[in-house]
């Protein structure tokens, strides 16, 4: 007999808000081949994924402009304009996110975010405040998939794993969920995230 889902969490990044750093840059970096370089070559993931682990902004753009210093201005646009990189929440993802905690469902997030940007969106997107909390990564100094960072989040609220379903647009992030003994869906849309929870007993 399968375990009943009593937890649910989600990740909150192209889960429920929308994410692209190609916003603000194709106005910073018009030229698209150049764009494409600054990101596999500056402003990196591997390097954006520090600051999710807990680095600060001023270390991370320090790193890099001493590097690239014909491009600090560039490089400083990333934080300066990240707001403009998260233009709007998916709404009907945000809709099965509070459906969910209408039915007294146990609705928690877990997220690779910078500290401080987290506290940004939450002021922007009031629905971050409604599951019962949240685990930032920056927070931590622990990142996705490490699956240190799910155990973590587990004992923080008081989760059984086997009990517990995660939603992450990241397959790599869904592997890691479920190496720590968690139920996991790879998140591609609200229509499929409904016949996944469906699948899991959880109708919405």
């Amino acid at each position: 007999m399968t375990t009943e889902i009593r937890h649910i969490v989600f990740d909150i990044g192209k889960v429920l808000i929308h994410y692209d750093p190609n916003l603000p840059y194709s106005r910073i970096i018009p030229d698209h081949a150049e764009r494409e370089w600054f990101f596999a070559n500056v402003c990196t993931h591997e390097w954006n994924l520090e600051q999710d682990r807990g680095r600060t902004w001023s270390d991370a753009e320090a790193l890099l402009v001493a590097d690239h210093p014909e491009r600090e201005e560039q490089i400083r646009s990333f934080r300066k304009y990240w707001h403009e990189m998260v233009p709007h929440a998916y709404e009907d993802s945000v809709a099965i996110l509070e459906q969910l905690i209408a039915e007294g469902r146990d609705v928690t997030m877990l997220t690779n975010f910078a500290s401080d940007t987290f506290r940004e969106a939450q002021e922007r997107y009031p629905f971050l405040r409604k599951p019962r909390g949240v685990t930032v990564s920056g927070d931590i100094g622990l990142i996705k998939p490490d699956v240190a960072i799910y155990d973590t989040h587990a004992r923080s609220f008081d989760l059984d794993p086997a009990a517990t379903i995660f939603i992450d647009d990241s397959y790599p992030n869904v592997e890691g969920a479920r190496a720590a003994g968690w139920h996991a869906v790879h998140f591609t849309g609200a229509e499929k995230l409904r016949s996944d929870l469906a699948a899991h007993g959880i109708k919405v």
